[in-house]
């Protein structure tokens, strides 16, 4: 059984998955534990940035279908 991703659902994901990923890098220290795994906060801030114009995108997108539908 699949489940039907709409585009709904993709904009949602979207804009909870780059909140996350931006509240992340603002907390996130750049030598992350005792781990030996250096996580390069810029590269992570800017897919948290495009995550979030995808987001916006997609909203215009959808704000767009709404205003031709009326």
């Amino acid at each position: 059984m699949s489940i039907p991703l709409r585009f709904y659902d993709i904009s949602i994901w979207l804009a909870i998955s780059s909140i996350i990923l931006l509240i992340t890098t603002e907390f996130l220290n750049p030598h992350y534990g005792q781990t030996g795994l250096i996580i390069v906060k810029t590269r992570l801030r800017k897919i948290a940035i495009i995550m979030g114009i995808l987001f916006l995108a997609t909203a215009t997108i959808r704000i767009l279908q709404l205003l031709i539908t009326l």
